[in-house]
């Protein structure tokens, strides 16, 4: 495939580094969550959408964006498809420290993410899901707040023809010049990643300032401590003035031009445990 074209994200990444509709809108009701062991609870039934709900208000992204069920995942779009109009979904209930675990395949050339202690308006603590050329998947974004953003690389795309066949990547940084404890390398990101499969990211959060450790197999990516962090245009009480200290988990699909019609962004296996 051609190399998407880029997103509205990208632009802002790039600027701070230099200086509705929805399918099953009948069945997203407050529910109670299953329980599952050890304490964890799963967000995901794998049949509707209960206890989910999309933006209620136009956002950045748009208006909801276009969520279905598909063979037990979580499926977003654009709505309709490559349109422009995206949005997010938020589970009903509210966490503020938290161990997440959610399966994840997005297509290749989506702009998507995963929202910890995000609001309806689509600020959080994002964990980019940035799965296109110039994209990064696993660091931390400041989604709707300062924009600040922890990527120590980039990854791009390998292509066979038009296929997309692995990852390489480029713009280095040290996790201290973008204001992490620590970040995996890039070569141990490529090996860890499975290319056109399920990729499980685990995330703890913790903190009125959340330290925020974010995995993707096996591999720890990278940790965040918003007691700390030097992290450019991070400022920690103006976020926490704007999220509180506790959110919904919501999952994103990003506005704009370069999400490639009919693609999509897919979740499943969705299990919180409240720390």
């Amino acid at each position: 495939m051609s190399a998407p074209k880029k997103l509205n994200r990208r632009d802002a990444i790039k600027a701070t580094a230099a200086a509705s509709t929805i399918a099953l809108a009948s069945q997203i009701t407050p529910i109670a969550y299953a329980t599952a062991k050890e304490g964890w609870i799963k967000l995901f039934n794998g049949k509707n959408l209960d206890g989910w709900h999309i933006n209620p208000e136009k956002i950045g992204h748009g208006t909801g964006g276009q969520w279905a069920v598909e063979k037990g995942t979580i499926a977003g779009q654009q709505d309709p498809p490559g349109s422009g109009n995206g949005g997010i979904l938020l589970t009903d209930k509210k966490f503020g420290d938290f161990e997440l675990k959610i399966g994840m395949k997005p297509d290749w050339g989506v702009c998507s993410g995963l929202f910890l202690r995000g609001n309806d308006r689509g600020a959080c603590f994002q964990m980019m899901v940035d799965y296109h050329d110039a994209g990064n998947v696993g660091h931390i974004y400041g989604e709707g707040t300062t924009g600040f953003n922890t990527r120590t690389f980039d990854i791009n795309g390998k292509y066979d023809g038009k296929k997309l066949t692995g990852l390489m990547t480029d713009k280095h940084k040290a996790a201290k010049d973008v204001g992490l404890i620590y970040s995996c390398t890039p070569e141990e990101f490529v090996s860890a990643w499975k290319v056109n499969e399920w990729n499980m990211a685990t995330v703890k959060v913790q903190g009125e300032f959340p330290k925020i450790t974010t995995w993707v197999n096996d591999l720890k990516v990278c940790e965040f401590d918003g007691e700390s962090s030097t992290a450019a245009n991070y400022d920690k009480e103006k976020i926490k003035g704007i999220l509180g200290t506790s959110g919904s988990i919501a999952v994103q699909v990003h506005g704009g031009t370069g999400w490639p019609k009919g693609a999509k962004c897919r979740w499943k296996d969705i299990s919180i445990r409240p720390l």
